[in-house]
């Protein structure tokens, strides 16, 4: 009771803004939830790290419709807070007028570059870890055609879609990639049946490999990948045909076997930000066929425990942009006791070099 009454009359002397300084950071999440096993989670992991290993404490504010953007960082920025991550490209906009309204808080956004002297940008080479997840998939297409899933049709996402697109054709000159959007406005990101009808379209053309970059929507594709879990000979549309077997050898599921049976191939799903690749494991075996060829992951996490360790640390303030990618560890593919199976030796060392190339800019991948 003596305490309660200390810190209340503290706020009474000081102000709600002085009592705010316990939390000194504050990120903003954008649409989703907090466990979209995706984005949203992949900066909570930065947040907990941070939380953890130096000793601070971040806010974290949801948002549920476009307008908490704004709210957030309003409510953020008026408890004076230190530093206010805005998380996506959406906050470009507001992130800029807020920025200007406190000079005395820092800003920073994921994915955007905002001006101004007090904000900063945490950008990604989405392409250059998309190029390597696309040379997986066009080596281990069963079909030589692929899919591609992108939330809102933006800059960013077009990234994820042309790095994926070049990796493919760079692997398998031959390949198709089929790429689809789930619309224009940032409510693409957490459209999880859309995604899933637009799974099933991909399928119907043939991709056997589906690499989705839309945020909670991506679920739907996952869903649909491990419902349906092969595709049929007799399925395939006109020019298309199984063009290999790379994954005969490895130890199926009962239920795939009973669903699965006659001239066949399996279905993958390429995750993305997060490692999703656990999702594809649809009997809690690892050691048998895991649906998720692969993850794109993209170390927001890194990315933001980077930023809050400078300023805990009393670094000066760097404006302007940060780039992570393949050489810093900003981006990579995920390799991990699910999908050890469908990554041979010779495909591993094969990504070894790819990688050199990239990051010795050998290869130069497209951003549109």
């Amino acid at each position: 009771m003596k305490v309660k009454m200390l810190v209340t009359s503290l706020g009474l002397l000081l102000g709600p803004s002085a009592l705010a300084q316990s939390a000194p950071y504050g990120v903003v999440l954008d649409l989703g939830s907090r466990t979209d096993r995706s984005f949203n989670q992949a900066a909570l992991a930065g947040v907990q790290r941070a939380q953890k290993e130096l000793g601070v404490k971040v806010d974290v504010y949801d948002t549920k419709v476009d307008a908490d953007r704004q709210k957030g960082l309003n409510l953020y920025a008026g408890q004076k807070k230190q530093l206010v991550i805005g998380l996506g490209f959406n906050f470009l906009d507001p992130v800029k007028s807020t920025a200007f309204q406190y000079p005395g808080t820092k800003f920073a956004v994921v994915d955007a570059l905002p001006s101004g002297a007090n904000t900063a940008g945490l950008t990604f080479r989405e392409q250059e870890g998309s190029f390597m997840v696309g040379y997986m998939a066009g080596l281990q297409s069963s079909t030589g055609v692929v899919g591609f899933v992108g939330g809102m049709d933006s800059p960013v996402i077009h990234k994820f879609d042309a790095g994926f697109t070049a990796g493919v054709k760079f692997a398998c000159p031959n390949c198709t990639v089929l790429s689809r959007y789930l619309g224009k406005t940032p409510s693409a990101f957490n459209d999880i049946p859309g995604a899933t009808a637009v799974a099933g379209g991909l399928k119907a053309k043939g991709a056997d490999v589906i690499y989705a970059a839309a945020g909670a929507s991506g679920r739907g594709v996952i869903s649909f990948v491990t419902r349906a879990q092969c595709i049929r000979a007799s399925e395939l549309p006109a020019g298309v045909k199984f063009r290999q077997n790379a994954f005969a050898g490895i130890p199926k599921s009962a239920p795939y076997k009973a669903q699965c049976t006659g001239d066949t191939r399996p279905l993958f799903f390429i995750g993305v930000d997060s490692n999703q690749n656990y999702l594809g494991d649809t009997d809690n075996n690892p050691k048998t066929l895991n649906h998720g060829l692969t993850s794109m992951v993209k170390r927001i996490d890194t990315a933001l425990f980077t930023l809050i360790q400078r300023e805990v640390k009393k670094e000066k303030w760097r404006s302007g942009e940060s780039s992570f990618g393949l050489e810093n560890g900003g981006v990579d593919y995920a390799l991990d006791e699910y999908n050890e199976a469908l990554v041979p030796q010779t495909l591993l060392d094969k990504l070894t070099k790819v990688r050199e190339m990239v990051i010795t800019k050998l290869i130069k991948i497209p951003t549109q």
